[in-house]
């Protein structure tokens, strides 16, 4: 069974609710898209794999699963609105599969926190973000490739202004006292983050 398999039945298991058919097929074909370069099934099933490991610190791990599977499930490359459109998807699925009322409202928020706005302060957040966000600890040619992915997503971007803008980016995130907000990712991932962001702020064509 693949790792894909795998969450999405332990997902809807410990929801304790069965999925619509057909549901996982949509989502595995939505990060399949042809604009997605970075947000595809590769960014999902890299994720999917960081919570496998720390799927112990999770207070409600069905639901941060859950969410993982929508964080992306709409990625409109010129889109402002991706986040939102996920998770009001995420809460029709949920809501005609029967949750209950405080799992829809905490899913909500889960899949609303990666748009990386502000600090995440609940614990399943924090985890949910962290995990978004272990991208930025990944080995330097995992970062390389990363770095690539979003440029091609933007490839309707002049290079001037998205080497601007990225930066401008990756600078936020070297600027926060600590990149991650769970002890288990700042030690695994935040020392190697520091470098690979301070290489991304080099200027760029």
């Amino acid at each position: 069974m693949s790792t894909l398999d795998a969450s999405w039945l332990r997902a809807w298991s410990e929801l304790g609710l069965s999925p619509p058919a057909g549901l996982f097929e949509q989502l595995i074909a939505a990060y399949q898209e042809p604009q997605r370069h970075y947000h595809s099934l590769q960014h999902l099933s890299e994720c999917l794999t960081h919570f496998e490991h720390a799927h112990h610190l999770a207070e409600h791990p069905g639901e941060v699963a859950v969410a993982l599977w929508f964080h992306d499930a709409i990625y409109d490359v010129r889109g402002k609105t991706n986040e939102r459109q996920s998770a009001d998807w995420a809460v029709r699925i949920l809501t005609a599969s029967n949750a209950c009322q405080a799992t829809l409202k905490r899913v909500e928020r889960l899949i609303m926190a990666t748009k990386h706005d502000a600090p995440p302060v609940q614990p399943d957040e924090q985890l949910l973000v962290d995990i978004d966000l272990a991208i930025l600890g990944a080995t330097p040619e995992r970062f390389a490739e990363y770095d690539q992915q979003v440029r091609a997503e933007y490839n309707w971007v002049p290079g001037f202004v998205y080497g601007m803008k990225r930066r401008s980016v990756l600078k936020s995130f070297l600027a926060r006292p600590s990149i991650y907000s769970t002890s288990y990712f700042r030690e695994r991932y935040e020392a190697q983050a520091r470098v690979n962001l301070s290489g991304g702020v080099r200027p760029i064509g």
